[in-house]
């Protein structure tokens, strides 16, 4: 996938159609990727409606692109389906718990990146929304989801009408532990960062910030501590509300 290394976020689209036929080819594709269990414990809800994105758009900060693109693809975990399936079977299923909803949710973020590689492949744009598990009750109100299914990721989807730079990344040393994790000295430390620190627009993003380094506007300003807790909560909250034991 030469692609791939060429991959960029798309946060502006044309009118270009994008088709249900392509749309469900590349779902159906993306159905090959591993799986618990061959389970496939997730589902896909497609919003094409603009008045659907507007509600949706209320979950992920009203983010432009969210009523802007063609299609809104949220993935779901999902062991609703695999849990009415053994009821209706004479078996008794047991996935109301903390495992079952991580294995849903590694099985949903895996469909939804290989999802990703085969829509870019084609020409496709997306953008992955963080923003999911920040608000998540939103989310399932307004796609009514019932029980023992949790959204866990969202992209918009359509044809560029953009090609912006691409982001940095850190070198791969930097990720990689050779046969047990390496811990990192201040050196190493040093070495990861040093390209991403270096490079203008983060620096000018520390000035415009009033930080004195970079990690500040990561830990003051974007992803403070106050702000983790609290949608923690939210999210725990959420995730028992549907049914999930944590």
């Amino acid at each position: 996938m030469e692609s791939l290394n060429a991959r960029k976020s798309i946060r502006k689209y044309s009118g270009r159609e994008l088709t249900d036929p392509l749309l469900f080819s590349l779902l159906k594709q993306a159905e090959r990727t591993p799986t618990m269990g061959n389970l496939q414990l997730y589902s896909v809800v497609v919003t094409r409606s603009r008045e659907k994105k507007l509600q949706l758009a209320q979950a992920h900060f009203n983010q432009p692109m969210v009523t802007d693109a063609p299609v809104v693809l949220t993935f779901c975990a999902d062991f609703r389906r695999t849990s009415l399936w053994a009821e209706h079977r004479k078996a008794v299923p047991g996935y109301d718990n903390f495992l079952s909803f991580v294995n849903a949710t590694t099985d949903t973020l895996l469909y939804c990146q290989t999802f990703c590689n085969l829509a870019e492949e084609t020409g496709l744009g997306t953008c992955f929304l963080g923003t999911t598990i920040y608000m998540p009750q939103l989310i399932i109100d307004t796609l009514h989801l019932p029980k023992l299914t949790f959204p866990v990721a969202t992209i918009t989807l359509g044809w560029p009408d953009e090609d912006p730079p691409q982001s940095d990344r850190l070198p791969v040393d930097a990720i990689v532990h050779a046969e047990t994790y390496y811990d990192y000295s201040a050196e190493r430390i040093d070495q990861a960062y040093a390209y991403k620190e270096s490079l203008p627009e983060n620096r000018q993003f520390v000035e415009i910030n009033h930080k004195e380094t970079l990690a500040q506007v990561f830990t003051d300003i974007r992803y403070t501590r106050e702000d983790n807790e609290a949608m923690s909560e939210r999210l725990i909250l959420a995730i028992r509300n549907q049914g999930f034991n944590i």
